[in-house]
């Protein structure tokens, strides 16, 4: 029976909802298409909540302002790290598994009001650890390391948001089952599905981390437990921590395939490759979170020596093998849209105007020179005694929580505007701009935030000038103008932020009805031939670009590796001077 939304269908004895995607040619189950858009507002509430705040935190550590006294630095700089790494990103994360889900695989969402449940929790215990705390007694950064103890409720509020997003990803499970069931696809799930498995598998095991330390932390904060062990509390932890981070990269490369596929009718140069490289981010990226504990006297010289080296190995694989597929995949699409003079003609006449894959473009190799590099070398054991306790850390995080994933998250956003909301998006010459503005920002953030990192800039430190302290000390004169770009470049992913922040608001209560008729040209420029083709519908199929003639491609990666071996051994240069053979 058709209805005013779309197809009426009754599957097992449950009735669906549909509508057809003009774009994709897709059918979208209402009901999936509701919690994306609940998912989806509430993590841009608290992307805008989280960057207000993390400006604050800039603006503090740059000198020449330093705006906020002590006590109230390290609140804000707890609620902004919560917010931003957390509530913002796995809110995000939930909307993107509905949609590689329910959507991509023409199916309907499994149980729809268990994800409302576990959309409720989610949002309870995200509102609950704010509360927490702004009352001023629960300033224990991200991190929250024991002894230092947060109320009861910060530690119940995580909790809370992680049974919930427990949940969202069972959902997701769910709909994969009931589409295969219901042979809603044909052949393997999508690459872009396949990504997100990957996320929700990691999802999983991250939340099974959290459980098993935020638990009894909860208890040992209402009294009942008398004792928490400190190293045992940062190796579960972080179990949790960093493993949360390789979330996003599982989504935000899955992101990546998905934006390509529908601006530029995009394949992969090998699927098998590609899901190769999701399946070593199941078995090894989480190890990556070793790189928190090499400074740790409790843990073996063995343990340290496999996680930065084998295991490490393994897990930067597949980000490699994604830096060379992701590029090679838009090489061959524009190639093949008609763009084949010289060696970067497909890249000059991409569609750079178009906001969703500007930022996607950005992301990567922001990701990639910025966190992938940076991460590696963190990674590196003898390497991080340098650089443990120092703004490279958090330099490295806005390399590739901000820059990769935040960037990647806004990009996907131009094309859910569209899609899920039905809306055109507003003042498009503002978001084509948008892009660029939030990330060089974010890269300047990360790039200074590392520089003065290396010149021993303290992480946690809410003063670099030590202006109380009964000892002067004071760091190179570089340190100082390191901060005070990185201030003005967060000023500037600010105004990059708050622009993302009014056209997606604005879009989503002003903007312009999607209808059959302008649906296609709502996503933005694209090339001609994804146009008239109809190729953007290969974002829910699966297949290979069929070649690897890619020279451009091949010339990105040569510089590419050059970068990453000339920093590898530029920081062992440091080490030596710090760290001398005799």
């Amino acid at each position: 029976m058709a209805t005013a939304a779309g197809e009426l269908g009754v599957i097992g004895g449950i009735a669906a909802k549909f509508r057809s995607c003009p774009v994709t040619g897709l059918k979208v189950d209402l009901a999936a298409e509701r919690l994306i858009k609940a998912n989806a507002v509430v993590a841009v509430v608290y992307l805008a909540i989280g960057g207000l705040l993390g400006l604050l935190v800039a603006l503090t550590r740059w000198p020449a302002i330093h705006l906020l006294d002590s006590d109230t630095f390290y609140l804000v700089l707890t609620a902004h790290g919560i917010n931003v790494l957390l509530f913002w990103i796995i809110f995000f994360e939930i909307a993107v598994l509905y949609f590689a889900s329910a959507v991509l695989l023409n199916c309907r969402l499994a149980t729809p009001w268990l994800a409302w449940v576990g959309f409720g929790l989610m949002v309870v215990g995200s509102l609950l650890v704010n509360w927490a705390v702004l009352q001023g007694d629960s300033s224990v950064m991200f991190t929250s390391y024991v002894p230092m103890q947060a109320s009861p409720n910060f530690y119940l509020g995580l909790i809370l948001f992680a049974v919930g997003a427990l949940i969202g990803c069972a959902v997701f499970f769910g709909t994969l089952v009931i589409a295969r069931e219901e042979r809603t696809y044909e052949g393997s799930v999508p690459l872009v599905t396949f990504g997100a498995i990957t996320a929700a598998i990691i999802a999983v095991f991250t939340i099974a981390a959290g459980a098993m330390i935020l638990i009894p932390t909860w208890l040992w904060s209402l009294g009942y437990i008398a004792n928490i062990d400190t190293l045992m509390y940062k190796l579960v932890w972080w179990g949790m921590g960093h493993s949360s981070q390789q979330i996003n990269v599982s989504a935000q490369v899955a992101i990546w395939y998905a934006i390509i596929g529908l601006l530029l009718g995009a394949k992969p140069l090998s699927e098998k490759v590609s899901r190769t490289a999701f399946f070593l981010y199941i078995l090894f990226l989480q190890i990556a979170s070793a790189h928190h504990l090499l400074v740790e006297p409790g843990l073996s010289a063995e343990w340290k020596v496999f996680n930065t080296s084998y295991a490490l190995y393994l897990a930067v694989l597949g980000s490699l093998i994604h830096g060379m597929t992701v590029p090679g995949a838009i090489e061959a699409a524009q190639r093949k849209n008609g763009y084949v003079n010289g060696v970067f003609e497909w890249l000059r006449k991409a569609p750079w105007d178009n906001p969703a894959f500007a930022g996607m473009f950005l992301s990567l190799v922001l990701f990639g020179f910025l966190g992938g590099i940076s991460g590696v070398v963190l990674g590196s054991e003898q390497l991080n005694i340098m650089m443990h306790n120092t703004l490279y850390v958090p330099g490295h995080f806005h390399g590739t929580v901000v820059a990769g994933t935040t960037l990647a998250f806004m990009a996907i956003t131009y094309l859910v505007l569209p899609l899920v909301f039905q809306r055109q998006v507003i003042w498009p010459k503002l978001a084509k701009w948008q892009p660029y503005l939030f990330g060089i920002g974010a890269g300047g953030i990360s790039l200074f935030m590392m520089g003065a990192g290396t010149l021993g800039v303290s992480r946690r430190h809410w003063d670099i000038t030590f202006s109380d302290a009964l000892l002067s000390f004071d760091y190179p004169p570089a340190a100082f103008l390191m901060m005070g770009l990185n201030g003005i470049f967060a000023i500037l992913a600010s105004i990059g932020g708050i622009l993302y922040i009014l056209i997606t608001v604005g879009t989503v209560l002003w903007g312009k009805k999607v209808d059959a008729s302008n649906a296609v040209e709502s996503l933005g420029p694209m090339p001609a031939r994804v146009l008239q083709s109809g190729a953007s519908a290969n974002v829910a199929k699966h297949g290979n670009a069929g070649t690897f003639a890619l020279p451009g491609t091949y010339v990105i990666v040569g510089v590419f590796f050059v970068s990453f071996v000339l920093y590898y051994f530029v920081n062992w240069k440091y080490l030596s001077e710090l760290w001398p053979m005799s």
